[in-house]
């Protein structure tokens, strides 16, 4: 089961200057009213097709609008041999900048 984040310990590691890599898994019409700045758009319908762009070498934070698709997108992942970390709440809990 996929560790969990807050969006406040997501924005501090991004503060910090912490290598983070968010997938957002909402859909082009959720996405356009902000993304996390520097996260990947895959939605979750996508997500195992377009699996061959992610590294398993690397943790993903994963997150939606309020918490269930990135649930389903972090068992998706890990079944698939990849680290994620589930961001709690989602963009609905998100306070720091957009893009």
């Amino acid at each position: 089961m996929a560790n969990k984040v807050t969006p406040e310990e997501v924005a501090e590691r991004i503060q910090n200057g912490e290598e983070v890599t968010v997938i957002d898994v909402r859909e082009i019409s959720e996405v356009v009213t902000g993304k996390i700045p520097g996260s990947r758009h895959i939605p979750l319908g996508q997500l195992a097709l377009r699996k061959g762009e992610l590294d398993k070498n690397q943790t993903y934070i994963i997150t939606c609008q309020s918490g269930n698709r990135s649930k389903a997108a972090c068992g998706i992942l890990e079944a698939l041999g990849y680290k994620v970390e589930d961001m709690v709440g989602g963009m609905n809990n998100w306070s720091g900048n957009t893009e």
